[in-house]
């Protein structure tokens, strides 16, 4: 009995997540179908409808913590956790919703669909109170998490020490879950006890045959290990493990897309692409009247970019900048970048300027999830950094992806083709439909425009006026 107790004790953090997720569910469940139940009183009994409507929701909901993720305390910080999991409870309201009202289309009920009917105001109700209850029971959790397991105590094993500002700034963003006890370099004559000491051990960029040494001494210590990706790792991760005769190999597949594949991204493409050009039409022609009105300029940007194998498309997006700024060559936005113009701060910060960008897609230019199309200016420089980065060409430049919704728009390069290459070698169709959903997230993210710095990118566009000049 003593050891029974220790265990619940040891583990109490994982069973209150547990009980709280059992609680979330439950309270975001009810919520839809008691006051949903208001007007349709079948789904006050046991009925065919009471059932159909409950596996809707419980299957749209399952799906849906797939594509954002669920009750993730302890992992995530609350407002990530809060937007992913409002955008999921929304969307499969939505979709539960209109398979309530199709049946409700009977002889015995309504002679016609009416989605905004007399159920929707109800339906209004139910997102927001299940948007509170969100927001206080994932504060709740999180709090109480956090109040039983202190942040962990993090050992920083670096190739170079002055990378230990920069990844200790990351990690500040997440003191609740780590902190920073130590940071050595990889050649530090008492690794083996500052591992010890520690709880969790962070590896960044040292050199391959001492991070797997380390590896093993955390191994053998029970230590949970992060390691910085490299271009090796990603390349391996989505390897097959294969067995010839009794040798054991990883199987690195170069093709990662299929024909099937290849004619369905590019049907959904054209689908999906064309509908969004005819519905939001009207909105289009707002932001075009819009931009014109305040200052006369030209509506569409036009600039070339570079898509799949290193082939030049030209991008259209809705003018954000003023047309002729000191005659400066072109350069990535920079925190309060004065070129940009009143209209399109608000279109950048929505993303709506990206909306030209939907007939690229059904010209066949770019495709709806890959990696961003890069400008020519910058695709050289970093070729010339990295010549790596000629790996993202693989597949066609996309209007979202893995790098655009983890990363932020002043995410370094190296780490921004880190991401793209995460999405090309683990490519799936679920995956890029999931990736289309959380591209809604990024709405909700300040950091997600945020631009490069400024005396960076002052100096980078001299640089670039000088070799014009020359």
């Amino acid at each position: 009995m003593p050891r029974l107790i220790q265990r619940i004790h040891n583990h109490r953090g994982d069973l209150i997540v547990g009980l709280l997720k059992i609680i979330t569910y439950l309270g975001l469940s009810a919520a839809f179908f008691l006051l949903m139940s208001i007007n349709n009183w079948q789904l006050r009994n046991p009925s065919r409808t009471l059932g159909i409507t409950l596996i809707t929701w419980v299957a749209m909901s399952g799906a849906m913590t797939l594509v954002y993720g669920g009750y993730e305390i302890g992992r995530k910080k609350s407002k990530p956790i809060i937007t992913n999991m409002t955008l999921g409870v929304l969307i499969t309201d939505m979709v539960t919703y209109l398979q309530l009202q199709i049946m409700n289309v009977n002889a015995n009920n309504r002679t016609h669909l009416d989605i905004f009917g007399e159920d929707f105001p109800y339906l209004l109700l139910t997102m927001v109170i299940q948007a509170l209850f969100l927001v206080a029971i994932v504060r709740f959790g999180n709090h109480s998490f956090f109040s039983i397991y202190p942040p962990k105590q993090c050992l920083l094993i670096l190739g170079q020490l002055d990378e230990q500002e920069q990844i200790t700034d990351k990690l500040n963003h997440f003191r609740l879950q780590w902190r920073v006890r130590k940071a050595v370099t990889w050649d530090c004559p008492e690794l083996r006890n500052e591992i010890e000491a520690s709880e969790v051990v962070f590896i960044t960029d040292v050199p391959q045959h001492e991070a797997m040494r380390i590896l093993q001494i955390c191994y053998d210590l029970h230590r949970d290990v992060l390691c910085k990706a490299k271009l090796q790792d990603i390349m391996l991760s989505s390897a097959q493990q294969v067995v010839i005769d009794d040798a054991p190999f990883l199987e690195m597949d170069y093709h990662k897309m299929t024909l099937w594949q290849r004619i369905v991204k590019r049907f959904t493409d054209i689908f999906l692409s064309a509908l969004i050009l005819l519905l939001l039409s009207p909105l289009m022609a707002i932001i075009a009247l819009l931009i014109h009105y305040e200052d006369g300029g030209k509506v569409i940007f036009r600039q070339s970019r570079m898509t799949i194998g290193g082939r030049n498309f030209t991008i259209y997006k809705f003018r954000t900048m003023k047309e002729h700024f000191e005659g400066l060559p072109q350069s990535s936005a920079t925190e309060d970048d004065p070129r940009i113009t009143r209209v399109g701060r608000v279109l950048r910060r929505t993303r709506l300027d990206e909306l030209p960008q939907f007939w690229n897609i059904l010209r066949g230019d770019m495709t709806l999830v890959g990696p961003r199309p890069e400008m020519l200016d910058n695709v050289e420089k970093y070729k010339s950094q990295m010549p790596t980065f000629v790996y993202r060409e693989k597949v066609k430049a996309g209007l979202t992806g893995y790098a655009q919704i983890e990363g932020k728009y002043n995410t370094v390069p190296e780490d921004k083709l880190m991401l793209d290459l995460m999405y090309i070698e683990h490519f799936s169709l679920f995956n890029d439909m999931r990736l289309l959903f959380r591209t809604l997230t990024v709405l909700f993210r300040k950091d997600s425009t945020e631009g490069f710095a400024k005396k960076e990118n002052a100096n980078e566009r001299t640089r670039q006026g000088k070799r014009k000049k020359k």
